[in-house]
């Protein structure tokens, strides 16, 4: 089981850290929908004891991340296509709302930071690194929104890809054959002309052809046929 390590501050609580770890494991994919999981296997994979771990998973299984199942059997919830309609709908709620407001505190700076996101996101890509282009996917999009001072939307949109983060790793295995325009071009091109029109709508392009068509397409091929 990979759950890869995150630098932590000195007074980071064992707690904290573990609940971070997984999080963040989850969030990017690197544990699969269905996998099946034990406090045991968790502790060993991080190189702890099961107390800090419960916590961890205590928190996650609150934010749907994790399914507790009977018999004290625990995994990682396969994915459906309603709920994946739900989250992808919510996602775009979302993420259109925090682009939009973000916008006027967008300085030269960040959206230089933006772009060089982006061109490792396409260097990524050429690599295959999926692993790689998953996080800077998700650091790209918190920045743009995080921008904003008086936001309040990222915990819930992180709530978002936290639920969709397994599944959504198996959905950029195929990346090149669903996302034909880079839609990252189009919200740079929007944050650079201050176009809060053009930046709503590439948002939500974004979302569309990143997450929503290619995901719903992998659901609906694994679908049991009569």
């Amino acid at each position: 089981m990979n759950i890869p390590e995150l630098p932590v501050d000195a007074d980071t609580t064992d707690q904290e850290s573990v609940y971070a770890r997984l999080r963040h494991a989850i969030m990017v994919g690197t544990i699969e929908p269905g996998t099946n999981l034990t406090m045991r296997g968790l502790a060993d994979a991080m190189g702890l004891s099961p107390t800090p771990v419960r916590e961890a998973v205590r928190r996650l299984s609150s934010e749907n991340a994790i399914e507790i199942l009977p018999n004290r059997r625990m995994a990682i919830p396969e994915m459906t296509l309603g709920r994946f309609e739900e989250l992808v709908a919510l996602r775009i709620t979302l993420e259109v709302h925090a682009a939009e407001r973000s916008l006027p505190y967008l300085s030269d700076h960040v959206i230089e930071k933006l772009q060089q996101l982006d061109d490792e996101m396409d260097i990524a890509l050429s690599e295959e690194n999926l692993d790689k282009l998953t996080i800077l996917n998700l650091k790209f999009h918190r920045m743009l929104y995080s921008v904003n001072p008086n936001q309040v939307s990222v915990p819930a949109i992180e709530s978002v890809w936290l639920q969709l983060g397994p599944f959504q790793r198996q959905v950029v295995k195929r990346v090149k054959e669903f996302y034909k325009i880079d839609r990252h071009k189009e919200i740079l091109t929007a944050l650079r002309a201050r176009d809060v029109a053009a930046l709503m709508n590439a948002t939500e392009s974004d979302i569309r052809e990143g997450s929503s068509r290619s995901g719903r397409r992998v659901l609906t091929e694994n679908l049991p046929t009569t």
